[in-house]
């Protein structure tokens, strides 16, 4: 059994993938866990090439009259980046949903263009 919970798994890497990785790794130690969550979330984020332009709307109300929409577009190439170095688009969408809670604002989900696909 491993020692990495289900819900820190699903939190990194994703509903689908965290499932592929529980079942794939029921045995196998911690790291090999970890290692196997890391190379499927790697296989996820193939799925949008370099460049790709991300985009997503927040929406509040604020008891005023006029509603409160924040609109956020992002897009990132990891030119000749070591491996280690690399952001991937999925860590810059949490990053950004992070700040946005922190001062009362709705997560966004985040699509990829030039075919509409959500990222997160």
């Amino acid at each position: 059994m491993s020692s990495i919970s289900r819900r820190s798994l699903i939190g990194y890497s994703g509903t689908a993938a965290a499932g592929a990785v529980i079942a794939g790794t029921a045995s196998a130690s911690p790291a090999q866990a970890a290692q196997a969550a890391q190379t499927e979330s790697a296989s996820t984020a193939a799925d949008f090439p370099e460049g790709t332009l991300f985009g997503g709307r927040s929406q509040r109300n604020t008891g005023s009259d006029m509603p409160s929409e924040l609109e956020i577009k992002f897009s990132i190439a990891n030119a000749e980046t070591p491996a280690a170095y690399s952001v991937t688009p999925q860590e810059i969408a949490d990053a950004i949903n992070g700040l946005l809670a922190s001062r009362g604002w709705p997560a966004v989900t985040f699509y990829g263009t030039p075919a509409p696909a959500p990222l997160n």
